[in-house]
C-alpha cells in the first residue's frame, strides 16, 4: 500500500507524525518579539482537522473573535495542500477560483510557510497562527496557540476567567493530555494511516484499550476532571466527534463505535451541546476531507452518506453533577 504521507512512514510500515516547525511564543510582557495584541494575529484553520479544531474551540470559549481573526480552509486538500478556496465545494477542483485569504491573497497555505521559511519543505499544516505585523506563521503548534488563547490573550477576551489549564491539577492534566495524544488523538492516525498489518493491529488494540479506560473513567464523573471542563475534554471531544463518521470506517478502527459505549457516547453529547460548540463542528467538511483527501486509503473518493448522528438528544450527565 502506498503511504499517505510517506515521509512520516517507517519501513515497517508505521506512521510517526512530523514535527511543528513554528513553536514562536505570543507574550504579553515583552519576553518575546510577539506581542499580545487585538487584530495582529489571524488563525488559519480547518474545521475537518482536529488539532486545528480545538484551536477553533478555544477562541471560541474565551471570546476572542473580535480579537483574533479567522479563516476557514477548504477541506479538500489536493496536491497543491490546503487551499483558500470556497469551502462549500462549489469551486470544482483544479478550476481557478478566487483566494477566500483576507490577509495576504494566498491561494494555497503553502504560501504562508513559504514566505515565513522558504526553506521549508516538510508536510504545510493546520493550524497556523499568522502574524500580520511581521508577516510570517508564528505558531502552527495546537497545543501552543491553545495555552497562549488560554493565557497571554486574556487582556483581549470578555471570557478571561475561563481557564482550560487549571494549576491544582497540572501534573495529572499534563499526564492525561499525553496518554490521549498517544493513544486516541494520534492513536486513530497510527491505525489509519498504517500500511503493513502488525502496526495497524498494534495501534488499534492500545487504541481501544484506552477508550475502554476512558469509558470507566467517565462513568464516575460529568468531565475529565470532575465538574469542570478543562483542555483534555477539548482534546478528547475532537477525536470523538470524528469517530463514528470517519475513524471507524476509513480508518478501520471499527472494534466498536462511540456510540456502543454509553458513558462515552453522553459525554461527547454533553461536549457538543456547551454553548458555542455547535458552531466550531462541520461534520460534512469532516467526512469531504477525509474521504476525497485521502486517496490512498479511499481511491474511489465515495463520501458514505452516514452513518445518522444526533448529537443534540438529552444526554442526562447534568445528574453526575
Amino acid at each position: 500500500m502506498k503511504a499517505q504521507f510517506p515521509a512520516e512512514q517507517t519501513e515497517s510500515g508505521e506512521f510517526q507524525r512530523q514535527e511543528d516547525a513554528f513553536r514562536e511564543w505570543i507574550s504579553n510582557d515583552e519576553s518575546t518579539p510577539y506581542a499580545a495584541a487585538a487584530g495582529r494575529y489571524h488563525l488559519y484553520v480547518s474545521l475537518a482537522c482536529p488539532w486545528a479544531s480545538r484551536t477553533v474551540i478555544f477562541r471560541k470559549l474565551k471570546g476572542l473573535e473580535e480579537a483574533i481573526g479567522m479563516t476557514v480552509l477548504d477541506p479538500i486538500r489536493d496536491e497543491k495542500g490546503w487551499a483558500f478556496r470556497d469551502p462549500s465545494g462549489k469551486t470544482p477542483l483544479g478550476a481557478p477560483f478566487e483566494s477566500t485569504d483576507p490577509i495576504n491573497g494566498f491561494h494555497f497555505l503553502s504560501e504562508a510557510y513559504k514566505v515565513s521559511d522558504p526553506d521549508y519543505e516538510a508536510r504545510v499544516t493546520v493550524p497556523a497562527l499568522w502574524d500580520k505585523q511581521a508577516k510570517r506563521i508564528v505558531n502552527n503548534c495546537e497545543d501552543d496557540i491553545c495555552r497562549m488563547f488560554n493565557d497571554v490573550f486574556n487582556d483581549f477576551a470578555p471570557n478571561k476567567d475561563t481557564d482550560f489549564f487549571p494549576k491544582g491539577i497540572e501534573v495529572e492534566h499534563a499526564k492525561l493530555s499525553s496518554f490521549l495524544y498517544d493513544n486516541v488523538n494520534n492513536g486513530v492516525y497510527k491505525a489509519g494511516f498504517a500500511t503493513r498489518q502488525r502496526p495497524y493491529e498494534v495501534a488499534c488494540r492500545k487504541l481501544f484499550q484506552a477508550l475502554d479506560q476512558l469509558e470507566e473513567r467517565l462513568s464516575k464523573s460529568r468531565f475529565l476532571f470532575g465538574n469542570r471542563i478543562v483542555e483534555a475534554d477539548w482534546r478528547l471531544f475532537c477525536t470523538l466527534i470524528r469517530f463514528d463518521a470517519v475513524y471507524h470506517g476509513h480508518f478501520k478502527c471499527n472494534l466498536r463505535r462511540i456510540i456502543d459505549y454509553p458513558n462515552l457516547q453522553s459525554y461527547l453529547m454533553d461536549l457538543y451541546q456547551q454553548p458555542g460548540i455547535a458552531d466550531t463542528v462541520s461534520i460534512d467538511h469532516i467526512k469531504r476531507h477525509y474521504y476525497m483527501t485521502q486517496a490512498e486509503i479511499n481511491p474511489t473518493r465515495i463520501v458514505p452518506i452516514g452513518p445518522l448522528l444526533d448529537l443534540t438528544k438529552r444526554h442526562g450527565r447534568e445528574k453526575m453533577a
